[in-house]
């Protein structure tokens, strides 16, 4: 299939092959296998037999000509430090442009402590992926923002850290005493769906202290259920406790705004001088960082471009 078929420059512009799968600097060989597999199945053209046949021909350019060669050269250790290093080059460049130059994403996450950021990166990395490929419109505009995702987080390490032997935590580890979570009314024992799994998952997580662990079951519960006020509050909680205050913040004040009388939300909104009916429109959230407010885009612009 020829390469006409793709809009004019996306090759040469989405030089990326992290950004092209969806998956940050750091993904192990699992996750690269997974992630490709994915996303054979999203761009198979048989879930695009009901779109116009553009739509279709399109997705089978897009898999041809940029995610087999993404993978292709991720899947070899060599290749993929090659990579690691073009990125690289290409972060010293961003880095000697004026911030004002940058944009909104790169600017708010240049201005966070090292730790907050790479929480951010990897949370807005799942946020961007989960977005790139369902709708074909959006897809070219979420490829970008991961690549400047990318190349800001790579201004935060040191070129050790991505030696094919050496294993590093996408969040870090953060030494704490467990918590005593009692059970409230906002959390709901009854397993009625994959969400509320999820949810319970994170609970127990985070009665023994396991922060990491429990931001990706809230994570995964939050996808399948992006209105829950209860996931929101937890979530800010595990924030708080690894002291990441403006992430805390942002998810307690979320769940507030979806559930005004969410007891847990309620209890630590005074620690961290949330005001009660504080603003949460999207323009706010967004400059306080929100992962929620990146989905809720997503989920409500579809066709659109993605702007961040």
């Amino acid at each position: 299939m020829s390469q006409t078929l793709l809009p004019r420059g996306w090759v040469e512009k989405l030089c990326d092959p992290y950004a092209v799968l969806g998956i940050s600097v750091i993904a192990d060989d699992r996750q690269i296998f997974k992630r490709y597999h994915t996303l054979a199945k999203l761009l198979h053209p048989d879930r695009h037999a009901k779109n116009c046949n553009s739509d279709q021909k399109l997705a089978t350019a897009i898999f041809s000509h940029l995610i087999n060669p993404a993978y292709e050269q991720l899947k070899n250790r060599q290749k993929r430090l090659i990579a690691i290093a073009m990125l690289r080059s290409d972060a010293r460049v961003l880095q000697q442009q004026p911030l004002s130059s940058q944009s909104a994403i790169a600017q708010e996450m240049m201005k966070m402590p090292t730790p907050e950021a790479e929480l951010f990166y990897e949370e807005a990395i799942a946020c961007y992926g989960e977005a790139q490929y369902k709708s074909l419109d959006q897809f070219y505009q979420v490829t970008q923002q991961i690549t400047i995702l990318n190349l800001v987080y790579l201004r935060f390490h040191k070129p050790d850290l991505f030696l094919p032997q050496k294993i590093v935590p996408i969040i870090p580890e953060v030494d704490s005493n467990p918590v005593q979570l009692p059970l409230t009314d906002d959390v709901k024992p009854v397993l009625t769906n994959y969400a509320q799994r999820h949810y319970q998952r994170a609970i127990e997580y985070v009665r023994l202290g396991k922060w990491p662990l429990a931001v990706q079951e809230l994570r995964d519960a939050i996808k399948l259920q992006p209105n829950n006020s209860d996931y929101y509050a937890l979530l800010g909680l595990v924030h708080l406790k690894q002291k990441f205050i403006g992430m805390a913040r942002v998810y307690i004040c979320q769940a507030l705004k979806l559930n005004p009388q969410n007891s847990l939300a309620l209890k630590y909104a005074s620690e961290l001088k949330i005001k009660l009916g504080e603003n949460t429109n999207p323009k706010s959230v967004a400059k306080a960082m929100s992962i929620a407010a990146l989905l809720s885009r997503f989920k409500h612009r579809k066709g659109s471009q993605v702007k961040c």
